[in-house]
């Protein structure tokens, strides 16, 4: 884990011509390059942002998360000072209705997931800085991942504070529980709608008119999640020697054709591909 920074008065940040973004990891391939998030970290000065006609004011540390690198709303005085990052939705696992709904979200860089996350941008910001020059560089790609992480849980856990963009509160608070419940059996092979129906005390009936309302079906959300599930556990160099089959069966495929396939339809490579390229990755970070 990387060390706690240094308050920013003691940190020389690197400076940011306009419109420019750290990069915390590069898009893999078959990843659209333009579908990314965007981390406003606000290092000093007054700013605030205004979002559904109400005004949030900012402090030092604090992260403005959305899809824009120019935040819809945000207000800044003069000497105000802020360091923007980019992070390919591909990593952070959050189905893309969710990221649009991000826009000039605020999270506090004093307290839970957002002092975490602000910390470890604030660390990745000095390692960029202290790379500067060097041909090919990177800040290193365990801290880039855990990075990707942090602001995973962050956005997460920002969307279920502001409420899911369907009707009725206590559906939102059942699809919560069987979402949780999915995730808690993922690697179970027969998790299917009937156990998880039955598993809620509810119908399948129901169950499928819960995730209708979220544009997908209950079999569209489990296999996505163990996809990401796979794809996390291949990029990790602890699961280099693991071998494909043993990684989907593990998250509950059976069959490794269908693996393929539903791999390779998600995120436009092959998980033999993907799991070169983030050996790949990781060989360029520890060389340079």
């Amino acid at each position: 884990m990387p060390e706690t920074p240094a308050p920013e008065s003691r940190v020389h940040l690197p400076d940011q011509a306009a419109g420019a973004c750290i990069d915390v990891l590069s898009p893999p391939p078959g990843a659209d390059p333009e579908d990314c998030l965007y981390v406003t970290l606000h290092v000093r000065g007054a700013a605030s942002v205004r979002r559904h006609g109400v005004s949030t004011a900012l402090a030092p540390g604090d992260l403005l998360i959305g899809t824009s690198p120019h935040p819809a709303g945000l207000l800044r005085e003069a000497g105000c000072r802020t360091v923007r990052f980019r992070l390919p939705c591909f990593y952070l696992g959050v189905r893309h209705g969710d990221v649009r709904r991000t826009g000039g979200l605020v999270a506090r860089g004093s307290e839970g997931v957002g002092a975490l996350a602000s910390q470890f941008l604030l660390t990745l910001a000095a390692r960029v800085r202290d790379r500067a020059g060097v041909p090919g560089a990177r800040p290193g790609d365990h801290l880039a991942r855990s990075v990707s992480d942090l602001v995973a849980i962050l956005v997460t856990e920002l969307l279920e504070e502001e409420g899911p963009e369907q009707p009725g509160g206590g559906s939102a608070e059942l699809l919560a529980r069987i979402r949780a419940h999915i995730e808690e059996n993922l690697a179970d092979p027969d998790l299917a709608p009937e156990s998880i129906a039955r598993a809620q005390h509810i119908s399948v009936r129901y169950l499928h008119k819960l995730f209708q309302q979220e544009g997908m079906t209950v079999g569209q959300w489990v296999r996505q999640r163990r996809l990401d599930a796979c794809r996390r556990e291949l990029e990790r160099p602890s699961r280099r020697q693991t071998s494909v089959s043993a990684v989907a069966h593990r998250w509950g495929f059976v069959s490794h054709s269908h693996f393929s396939r539903a791999f390779r339809d998600a995120y436009g490579v092959s998980p033999r591909e993907w799991q070169a390229y983030a050996a790949q990755t990781d060989d360029r970070n520890t060389a340079s």
